[in-house]
């Protein structure tokens, strides 16, 4: 969105905003120049990219490798910084979607818990295109008993469930979600490019 709608928000209210792309957050972020907003990267995150996301963004929701993790840990160290990470599951095993495999996850959670200049502040996940927003909960509902179950293992895992937008985001709520991704409902359709 634009920034004036951004501006507009954020005079409603609203401190916290998401982006797909770092490339198209880091004009808004000068542009607005706003202490108090918060932040969040959604969109998958390009490694040539990831410093650039480490110093603008509060938060990166969209971290799907160990890999992506350790290059994240290794910038937020070298800025001597903690940045809050969302681990990004394929609950549904989507080929068309990013994110951890659940197994894939708690094998890897080991090594995640260990970088130190990341604190884990939940899971994300893109809810499955369904026709009727209830379609969606099976992968909410995933999403939760996987969090549950990690966190039983680890409590250094936080609580955050990144899940739900416009067209599913009450069912979300429903099964859990702690974030909900809702910019089409606040601003509307994407302006054409």
């Amino acid at each position: 969105m634009p920034v004036e709608r951004i501006r507009d928000a954020r005079r409603l209210g609203l401190v916290r905003f998401a982006e797909n792309r770092v490339q198209d957050a880091v004009p808004k972020m000068d542009a607005l120049a706003d202490p108090e907003l918060e932040w969040h990267l959604v969109g998958r995150l390009q490694a040539n990219k990831a410093r650039r996301a480490v110093e603008r963004f509060a938060v990166i929701q969209s971290v799907d490798s160990v890999e992506l993790a350790e290059r994240l840990d290794r910038l937020a160290g070298e800025l001597g910084r903690t940045l809050a990470v969302y681990l990004q599951v394929n609950v549904d095993d989507d080929p068309a979607k990013a994110g951890f495999g659940p197994d894939r996850l708690t094998n890897a959670l080991g090594d995640l818990l260990g970088l130190a200049s990341l604190r884990i502040a939940g899971l994300m996940t893109v809810g499955r295109v369904a026709e009727s927003a209830d379609a969606a909960r099976p992968t909410f509902r995933a999403l939760r008993s996987l969090s549950e179950g990690l966190r039983a293992r680890s409590p250094a895992i936080g609580p955050g469930l990144s899940m739900g937008m416009t067209a599913d985001f009450e069912v979300a709520i429903e099964e859990g979600a702690t974030i909900v991704r809702v910019g089409r409902a606040i601003f509307g359709e994407r302006p054409a490019a």
